[in-house]
């Protein structure tokens, strides 16, 4: 296995400084995080920001939008935006039902606490819960999301089994001891992981060939074997 911090510099030097999302807080992260559906960072933002400037980024104001403007929003984040509609609804629904309308507070809570909180809503499972404190500057790890799964698990970090949760458990256990403290650094080489997924280190026919961390990389020097 590599050292973590060498493979993140490699990521780095070749995507660049990513940019956290335009989300802050609870809130609003849950909010990005259902903006749209197996679509660009681009268009969720565009959704996400549409929602800011014509609804209002707080629960009462998205429970009281007409549904007409909310549609129409939805309708840019991909299929199904009835459902999103919904989802957006629902959100804002739980947030002023078992918060008050301030899901701020669920930081003031255990770790354990806050991530149970957060996985009453829509499409935030135990990944998208730990990012979510992550980018609040609570969460002390490294969530990810299946692209940067991928990319640790074909580098040498956990073992591939039969269940994804048993998989994605194994590559956290084995990353654990290499993960520095820094809440901002982990933010970042969370979206490096997760970029490097999706664009070379791909599901389906890697490129290999154009990875800034071929040689860091057990899966490559497999794929290159003789057979």
């Amino acid at each position: 296995m590599p050292e973590f911090k060498k493979l993140i510099a490699r990521l780095r030097k070749h995507y660049g400084e990513p940019s956290l999302p335009p989300a802050k807080g609870p809130f609003e992260l849950v909010m990005w995080e259902n903006s749209c559906y197996l679509l660009s960072d681009e268009r969720r933002a565009a959704v996400f920001e549409g929602l800011r400037t014509q609804v209002g980024m707080n629960a009462n104001a998205i429970w009281n939008a007409d549904r007409e403007v909310l549609l129409a929003l939805a309708k840019q984040g991909g299929m199904r935006p009835e459902t999103r509609v919904f989802r957006w609804r629902e959100i804002a629904r739980i947030t002023t039902a078992q918060f008050e309308g301030d899901l701020d507070r669920i930081l003031k809570e255990p770790y354990a606490q806050a991530k149970k909180a957060l996985k009453q809503f829509p499409n935030i499972g135990d990944p998208g819960a730990d990012k979510i404190l992550l980018y609040c500057g609570k969460y002390p790890g490294l969530p990810l999301e299946w692209n940067g799964n991928r990319v640790l698990l074909r580098v040498g970090y956990g073992r591939s089994q039969k269940n994804y949760g048993a998989t994605y458990r194994s590559v956290q256990e084995a990353i654990a001891d290499e993960l520095p403290r820094d809440v901002a650094y982990l933010a970042r080489a969370h979206l490096l992981l997760r970029e490097h997924g999706k664009t070379l280190c791909r599901n389906n026919r890697p490129l290999c060939h154009d990875c800034p961390a071929v040689d860091l990389c057990s899966y490559s020097v497999k794929a290159r074997s003789p057979r």
